[in-house]
């Protein structure tokens, strides 16, 4: 009789967590699809080149950010498939579906731990090199303050600035800047024959018909209020990691739901186990 109850406890609880862990995977698809149209409406065919220029270990930073969501919403999927998964078993008491059920939730266990760890370890490394080959970028491949220079990570760069609402790879503070070591405003750069300091594209709401208008009090002066002070560098992680948060929440909460689904999935298991055992001698007499 106590085991029958607790198997039905068990079971009661086992459904109950599979429904909080299919809310959880779904959680992590919805996430992961938000953080991908973020990431969509930055890497456009403008700003690619200018992302796809710099690497991170063997992939392109556009690239991988795309990747990793798309990775999350593929896990989501299939937390989804296995809470199904888990439902029917505790539903049906079907002890292979249950054994299965368990297994399949480990190994989910174990890599979200693995991702977790990995992406505290790493977070540093990777912020740390993507900002200092953005300088790169800059300082190589910045021409000028156009949309029609034949270096397309020069025009990526303009685009960026107008897209993201921001300037150079630092916050710009002065007229000494991210600029002063670029092509741009070395000898053979327009910079200096046009008495700029900072692009006509870093000035406050411009945008690619109208940056050429300017005022003066932006790109010459650089006047507080006239241009972009936030750094492209802050801009980008910003934007592209803007459901960060709410995707490491959602991991870590299924963490733990994991392990009790595990320990919970076990325990019908065995209940199941024992009520068949249990037939199969009344059977017998």
């Amino acid at each position: 009789m106590a085991r029958g109850f607790c198997g039905k406890v068990g079971t009661v609880f086992l459904v109950i967590i599979n429904i909080i862990f299919f809310l959880m995977g779904l959680g992590l698809v919805i996430a992961g699809a938000l953080a991908l149209t973020d990431v969509s409406n930055i890497n456009t065919d403008h700003i690619k080149p200018l992302l796809d220029s710099i690497p991170v270990g063997s992939f392109e930073a556009g690239n991988l950010v795309k990747n990793l969501t798309t990775l999350i919403i593929v896990i989501g999927a299939f937390i989804l498939l296995i809470a199904g998964l888990g439902l029917f078993g505790a539903c049906c008491q079907n002890k292979f579906m249950l054994v299965t059920y368990a297994v399949l939730v480990l190994i989910l266990l174990v890599m979200k731990i693995a991702v977790i760890i990995l992406w505290f370890t790493m977070k540093n490394t990777v912020e740390n090199e993507v900002k200092d080959k953005l300088f790169v970028s800059l300082k190589d491949n910045y021409k000028e303050d156009t949309l029609t220079n034949s270096n397309s990570i020069s025009n990526a760069w303009n685009y960026m600035f107008m897209t993201l609402d921001c300037c150079g790879v630092n916050p710009v503070v002065s007229t000494k800047n991210d600029f002063d070591s670029t092509y741009w405003c070395n000898d053979d750069g327009s910079c200096l024959a046009a008495v700029s300091n900072i692009p006509k594209t870093c000035c406050l709401n411009v945008d690619e018909n109208t940056y050429t208008t300017a005022p003066i009090a932006c790109h010459s002066n650089v006047d507080t209020g006239t241009y972009n002070t936030k750094g492209c560098y802050d801009a980008l992680k910003e934007k592209l990691l803007s459901q960060s948060p709410s995707i490491i929440g959602v991991m870590v909460t299924v963490i733990v739901i994991e392990v009790l689904a595990v320990i919970f999935a076990f325990w019908v298991c065995c209940q199941v186990g024992d009520k068949s055992a249990n037939i199969s001698d009344v059977a017998k007499t």
